[in-house]
């Protein structure tokens, strides 16, 4: 998941936890986005996939830096937790899959819609695919003039002030660096 604009960039619905299958999703995903060496930090968890000398051989070779999660925190990454319970609290979400294969047609629907048509408060209520592809301040502009049209048409339902389409942030971290490397980064 790419966390500014919460776009799940790649996902996999295994039978058992693999260091290869890790780097399987990791090197097919950053081929998918186009991801350049040294442009990247994935954070994960300590997990024995994520730590293994593959996986770590793989970022090292592509030029990706790992953020690991501290030890024994369940709230280590706020961006993945609210996209899982975005996908346990759907509706549609079973009580049990009936076998690996309904996991797999439910993950099929669900990234999807998560991407292309769930709208997500963090992000100014675009969808993660207008954020990550760079769509969402066109039409964030668009909202502000559907706004100004409505404010023009009916001020007496703004009390309060002009409406303004909600903004996008400018950042976004998981473990963000000290201050000196943030000045650093800003040159």
């Amino acid at each position: 998941m790419d966390i500014y604009s919460r776009y799940v960039v790649g996902w996999m619905l295994a039978r058992a936890e693999r260091a290869e299958l890790s780097k399987r999703l990791i090197g097919e995903s950053i081929a998918k986005q186009g991801v350049t060496k040294d442009q990247l930090t994935i954070h994960s968890d300590r997990g024995s996939p994520m730590i293994a000398k593959g996986v770590a051989h793989l970022l090292a070779d592509l030029g990706v830096t790992k953020s690991l999660s501290r030890p024994h925190v369940s709230n280590d990454n706020p961006f993945s937790e609210s996209q899982f319970r975005t996908f346990k609290y759907r509706p549609d979400f079973p009580d049990r899959f009936g076998s690996f294969e309904d996991g797999q047609a439910h993950c099929a629907r669900f990234f999807p819609w998560y991407n292309d048509d769930h709208r997500h408060s963090g992000i100014g209520l675009h969808t993660p695919a207008d954020v990550h592809y760079g769509r969402a301040e066109a039409i964030r502009e668009q909202r502000g003039v559907v706004l100004l049209d409505a404010y023009a048409k009916h001020p007496e339902r703004f009390v309060r002030k002009i409406p303004t389409p909600p903004v996008l942030p400018a950042v976004a971290w998981i473990n963000q660096p000290g201050e000196e490397a943030t000045d650093s980064l800003n040159r």
